[in-house]
């Protein structure tokens, strides 16, 4: 497994889950969530949170459908995916399968007693760990950096 932190993005319709992990790869942790209505705003504060963790990669959660095809939320991911990658140049991104994660951390976060209303905000966050957790996961049992490279285009 590759030594280094990363970072992982939930990207919602109006905000984005920031995750964190140690160096070592082993547990995720939650950083905050970036409003995403305003792009270049949300773009400019992630590359802030990038010089300030300093990860090997972002990877950022691809939502595909339960039978395994790309939809409007997908093609979303996507290109805000490439736009992270440009202007988090020479730091890697790439996009790993997120089915599910929202879901899983609202649950989760509801089990533990946190409101609905409130959660919020704090449900992205907990969807990113999850799309982290899950891609750290996949590198170790792999010895593959996890899911698919994203390539910038300029």
């Amino acid at each position: 497994m590759r030594r280094g932190r990363r970072i992982a993005l939930d990207v919602g319709e109006a905000r984005i889950g920031v995750a964190s992990c140690d160096p070592d790869g082993i547990l995720a942790t939650p950083v905050e969530t970036v409003p995403g209505r305003d792009v270049p705003a949300a773009l400019r504060r992630i590359a802030a949170i990038v010089a300030e963790y300093e990860p090997i990669e972002v990877v950022v959660g691809l939502p595909r459908s339960l039978k395994g095809t790309e939809g409007p939320a997908a093609a979303k991911a996507r290109g805000f995916a490439q736009s992270v990658a440009k202007v988090i140049a020479p730091v890697g991104v790439r996009l790993v399968d997120e089915r599910m994660t929202t879901v899983t951390a609202a649950q989760g976060l509801r089990a533990s007693g946190v409101n609905a209303k409130k959660g919020r905000s704090v449900v992205d966050q907990a969807a990113a760990v999850i799309i982290l957790q899950s891609a750290l996961e996949t590198e170790r049992v792999s010895g593959k950096a996890p899911g698919e490279s994203v390539e910038t285009v300029i």
